[in-house]
């Protein structure tokens, strides 16, 4: 289905749970959220009734997100469940990757093709203070769990300023020898603790890596490859040089609602519905898509949300 600018939008992203085992402070508040009642978030079935509901809108792309999709205690079966929707052809996942030891085979064996792994910093003691406590070494083995397992490996991180912009080159250099792409992403104003002094540009982060060879691009990213390196380097930047005119997305919150545009304050609720509703609503969100966003360097959102309450 195209949206009323001729975009074809083929592609949902799914947060099934606004939980995480983290708390990075470009994402979520320091205390975490109040978790939901169970009657309070999209069921199993609802979540299937939606991609079921999209795929036959031309939906063929889902990703699932969160919070954390991995504390999600049946989300190897929800994968597995979407695997088997006609029209489906690509499931993702977007994950800190802590959890992932104990899923990657479940998780590849239920359809799941490709991973997204956050990771902003190499060195642990940033590790531990941008996620507020968490473990270096625990996402690193999941990293390794998710390419010992044969997923699509992307690591996405967000480059901040006076935090970790000494760090691209390292971070570029994980691409050398495996077959992964490292992207760097630019920072967005979701919480508080973001501010326009902490954004860098896509631009300046490729003033640092001047050897790099520029491939076609990938969706919204713009990619590039070190020289004799296996994997490659992408860069998003929804801040600097908005992709809108590119955007085939819409979004899907763990408690039931339909947003065209991540910035946007419009949202769609599509809970306690039958199938035909949600079709029916699924269509009216991606022809109510704004033609762009008006983010910009000037730093603003119009989204009522955090990032973790949205889905990353």
């Amino acid at each position: 289905m195209t949206d009323s600018f001729g975009r074809e939008i083929t592609y949902m992203r799914i947060s099934v749970t606004d939980l995480c085992n983290l708390r990075c402070r470009y994402c979520m508040p320091a205390e975490g959220v109040v978790k939901k009642n169970h009657d309070d978030i999209m069921s199993e079935d609802e979540i299937i009734n939606a991609i079921e509901a999209a795929s036959e809108l031309g939906i063929s792309k889902i990703r699932f997100t969160g919070g954390e999709p991995l504390v999600k205690k049946n989300i190897v079966s929800i994968c597995r469940r979407t695997s088997e929707i006609p029209g489906i052809k690509e499931i993702c996942i977007t994950t800190n990757g802590i959890l992932l030891p104990n899923f990657a085979d479940s998780l590849r064996l239920a359809g799941v093709e490709r991973v997204n792994i956050s990771l902003d910093t190499l060195r642990p003691e940033r590790y531990s203070y941008i996620t507020r406590g968490g473990s270096l070494n625990d996402a690193v083995k999941g990293i390794e769990s998710a390419i010992r397992t044969g997923f699509r490996v992307k690591i996405n991180a967000v480059i901040i300023g006076g935090f970790n912009d000494d760090e691209i080159s390292g971070l570029a250099g994980l691409t050398m020898n495996d077959d992964i792409d490292i992207r760097f992403i630019e920072l967005m104003p979701m919480t508080e603790t973001v501010t326009a002094g902490n954004f860098v540009a896509s631009r300046k982060i490729l003033d640092v890596l001047p050897d790099i060879e520029p491939l076609e691009s990938d969706g919204v990213a713009e990619m590039y490859r070190l020289k004799n390196a296996r994997g490659r380097i992408g860069f998003i930047s929804p801040v600097s040089d908005s992709f809108c005119q590119k955007c085939n997305r819409i979004r899907l919150t763990a408690d039931g609602y339909l947003k065209p545009c991540l910035h946007s304050a419009a949202e769609i609720f599509i809970r306690h519905k039958s199938r035909e509703e949600m079709k029916n609503l699924i269509a009216d969100a991606i022809i109510s898509k704004p033609e762009r966003h008006m983010l910009n360097e000037n730093y603003h959102t119009d989204s009522l949300r955090t990032m973790n309450r949205i889905g990353g």
